[in-house]
């Protein structure tokens, strides 16, 4: 079998747990932050999981678990 190409969108975003889940960090955190609030740009700090219903896409774009 050939090798299977990992999406390199989603190495970047994407990091596997020991659990086997996969983490993110939360989006909207760039630039524009002027008009948020502060209790909006600190709960943007908290990274978050990715939820069962995405679970498989997000394993298809990373074969080997990066």
């Amino acid at each position: 079998m050939p090798k299977v190409k990992t999406h390199s969108g989603a190495k970047k975003r994407f990091k596997k747990t020991a659990t086997g889940k996969y983490k993110y960090q939360s989006v909207f955190r760039r630039h524009l932050l002027t008009g948020r609030t502060k209790k909006r740009k600190r709960q943007l700090r908290k990274g978050a999981y990715v939820g069962p219903a995405q679970h498989h896409q997000i394993a298809a774009m990373l074969p080997y678990g990066t």
